[in-house]
């Protein structure tokens, strides 16, 4: 089971538990998640194929929606699969390097989700309240820029998860309650203190979640005082409704993430570890699988999108 080094026992692989005490259902539990992640990976993928071959989608606003849904269908895809095959197949091993990697691209994609929501709300306000030079000041060259800033801020913070990990010898088994490597479930294996360990996972969350909360509530605060400005209801109404689809990730993306990271710090003792896990799974799991309905439902461009692709395929077809 473990592995030596010239400093400390490493395990060789861990053995992820899935969500204890359910065991007995783990299929029956598989069945919503496995829906959620098909819906995922279907919505994402069209969402990114529709923007790539439809010229009316080519605005900055629908980049950050492609670089969203290639987020979530990358964020998603990390750990589903595996987490099926624990549940289907009980194949519940995985490589102590391997558990690494998974753990530091959800952690990353996740700090790159909040990221990007950001963004998207930055771009709603320039939109909103410098219409007429949205396209020469969000330019392609821009958009690269933010998007790689993003990526590399998710990546640089991430990173000392990694060696925070690998800092200390592992004593107390190679079991993780849990259906993926998270970052504090595996530091609960270690011989010593955790402390740093949580001191950074806090500070991390706080680095990007704080940040990106106060960037998106600085942009709608100011949308709504330009909005509030217009003269026509009609005007106002048009302007919210270009909102209603962010708003609706924002929601979507933040509150199951918020709930999670309170009931783990301060519900520990009255909720049961089997719920911390259920939740843990449906927080990473719901934006994928609700960001495309949502935008695909709310958005005309992207409707008239889908209608007109279908029926030029359909019109190859015959």
């Amino acid at each position: 089971m473990y592995g030596a080094n010239s400093s400390s026992l490493t395990p060789i692989f861990f053995i992820l538990n899935g969500i204890p005490g359910l065991e007995v259902a783990h299929i029956w539990i598989s069945l919503p998640f496995c829906f959620m992640y098909i819906i995922a990976m279907v919505g994402n993928s069209g969402l990114i194929y529709l923007i790539i071959h439809e010229e009316a989608l080519y605005w900055p606003m629908y980049y950050f929606l492609a670089l969203l849904s290639f987020t979530d269908l990358t964020g998603s895809t990390t750990f589903v699969p595996n987490m099926l095959c624990i549940f289907w197949f009980s194949l519940k091993e995985i490589d102590f390097n391997a558990c690494l990697v998974q753990m530091f691209f959800i952690h990353m994609l996740t700090a790159m989700e909040s990221g990007v929501l950001m963004l998207m709300a930055l771009d709603r306000y320039v939109a909103i309240c410098y219409p007429l030079r949205y396209s020469t000041i969000l330019t392609n060259a821009v958009i690269t820029k933010v998007g790689l800033a993003t990526f590399m801020r998710s990546v640089l913070i991430t990173i000392p998860l990694t060696f925070l990990i690998k800092r200390l010898p592992y004593c107390k088994g190679n079991l993780i309650h849990h259906t993926y490597c998270d970052h504090m479930s595996v530091a609960k294996l270690f011989c010593g203190n955790v402390k740093i360990n949580a001191v950074y996972g806090l500070i991390a969350a706080l680095l990007v979640g704080g940040f990106d909360i106060f960037c998106i509530s600085m942009s709608y605060a100011m949308i709504i005082c330009a909005v509030m400005n217009l003269s026509s209801a009609d005007a106002r109404h048009k302007a919210f409704s270009t909102c209603t689809s962010h708003i609706c990730a924002i929601v979507i993306t933040y509150v199951p993430a918020f709930f999670n990271f309170f009931t783990h710090r301060f519900g520990g003792h009255t909720i049961p570890h089997r719920i911390h896990i259920f939740i843990a799974n449906l927080d990473l799991l719901l934006p994928p699988t609700l960001n495309p309905i949502v935008y695909g439902v709310k958005t005309k461009q992207i409707r008239e999108g889908v209608i007109k692709l279908f029926f030029r395929e359909k019109d190859i077809l015959n």
